[in-house]
């Protein structure tokens, strides 16, 4: 369905993957890189829309105790620990690891849940996500 939208379902899948929704992101990058979109411009549209996926899971862990995060996104509260430590520890560096896969989310709900600053956390993010998806595009290139 996204593959229809084209650069649209590119943004929107790419957001949405970067939420609680468990899937990956890669398969729609290569997709439209297939369908001769211009490759800065497919890097763009998905490190934006990922990072505005990230600023939601961000912005979920700002607005919600740890206790509804456990209970209604499944994420144990061990789990939380050892990543709210892990960040209390680097700071705002962690956003620069939000793209990873299966903690990326949970460092962003960390990221909320401890309050660090919204701009530079979407900055850092931001930066991440795009070294990502140029690192993607450029082997998805080579093939």
């Amino acid at each position: 369905m996204l593959q229809n939208l084209g650069l649209l379902g590119l943004f929107i899948g790419c957001a949405l993957s970067a939420t609680i929704v468990p899937f990956s992101s890669e398969p729609l990058l290569a997709g439209a890189l297939l369908l001769d979109y211009n490759k800065w411009i497919v890097v763009l549209v998905a490190t934006i829309g990922n990072t505005l996926g990230g600023m939601v899971s961000f912005l979920l862990g700002w607005l919600c105790k740890w206790e509804w995060i456990e209970k209604y996104l499944k994420i144990e509260q061990a789990t939380l620990e050892k990543t709210h430590a892990k960040i209390s520890r680097y700071g705002l560096c962690a956003g620069l690891f939000t793209w990873l896969p299966f903690v990326g989310d949970v460092i962003a709900i960390s990221m909320g849940l401890i309050r660090l600053n919204p701009w530079m956390t979407c900055m850092l993010m931001f930066i991440g996500k795009l070294a990502r998806y140029i690192l993607v595009t450029g082997i998805i290139n080579l093939f």
